[in-house]
């Protein structure tokens, strides 16, 4: 099967059994021309709803078992977009270099892993995907992905940097808690996320113009409403970054970067504003 094929199977089936099969042997020898996708296909249970009739509890709702299911069920939602979005990339970037396509197909299979891992757990207390509505969130930002280098700092830099503070807070809350089996499925989802943030700083350090910091390079790459205080939690965790090979520069700016921080051009906004 060409890589094309299974990227385009990906996006618009509306199976999830089949959006998480793991794909067959590929060749990427005819990658067509660039496809940008601009929704997934879903099931009727799984169409992407507004934030507002998906809101989630925060971490303090781990406590409460249903709260707990509810939190459990929008990561499942978010690997399953982060496997859609891997597929859009393909599809969207057909002439990157073989290397950078064939390192989305691999961070593609990693987040298939993970939404079958999620889903299992959720099998544990009788739940499905589909079973509380979902959003959009990762989707909704893909009008401004128009380069790998784009991507790799939205989805990599950004969404799953800010996962290697999530997930070490997640584990810690549900072995507090005793429910050390969905802490130890959050703390190998850790593990797969530091490979994945050190495949889009490799890719950023390649893409990047020369004369451009790795930082400035980043900024200059995410577009509002991504900016550099959605690449981190509200607990800022350095191991995690080390670990990926991020430059002691780039970490410390990072961790400077307070949530909710950033107006539209980088300036301090005011709480009406936001």
């Amino acid at each position: 099967m060409e890589l094309r094929e299974f990227a385009l199977r990906v996006v618009k089936s509306a199976s999830i059994d089949e959006k998480l099969a793991h794909p067959p042997k590929l060749t990427d020898r005819d990658s067509g021309p660039p496809m940008r996708l601009d929704r997934p296909g879903r099931p009727d249970n799984l169409r992407i709803v507004p934030a507002q009739e998906a809101r989630i509890p925060s971490i303090e709702g781990f406590q409460d078992l249903q709260q707990r299911q509810k939190i459990i069920h929008s990561f499942a939602n978010h690997e399953l977009q982060a496997v859609e979005l891997f597929a859009w990339a393909l599809l969207a970037f057909p002439d990157a270099p073989s290397e950078f396509r064939m390192g989305l197909l691999n961070v593609l299979k990693d987040e298939q892993r993970h939404s079958r891992m999620y889903r299992a757990r959720l099998a544990d207390w009788n739940i499905d995907l589909g079973h509380y509505p979902v959003t959009g969130y990762f989707w909704n930002k893909v009008e401004g992905l128009e380069s790998p280098l784009h991507f790799v700092c939205a989805m990599s830099l950004t969404f799953e940097n800010a996962n290697l503070d999530h997930t070490v807070d997640y584990s810690s809350e549900a072995q507090r808690l005793g429910d050390t089996k969905t802490a130890a499925l959050i703390s190998q989802i850790h593990i797969d996320e530091i490979e994945h943030v050190r495949f889009g700083w490799s890719w950023l350090l390649k893409l990047k113009p020369p004369s451009q910091t790795p930082w400035d390079a980043y900024c200059a790459n995410v577009s509002w409403p991504l900016r550099p205080s959605l690449a981190r939690g509200e607990r800022f965790h350095q191991s995690g970054r080390v670990a990926a090979g991020l430059d002691p520069e780039f970490i410390r700016l990072l961790e400077q970067s307070k949530r909710q921080a950033e107006g539209k051009h980088g300036g301090r906004i005011r709480r009406h504003e936001r």
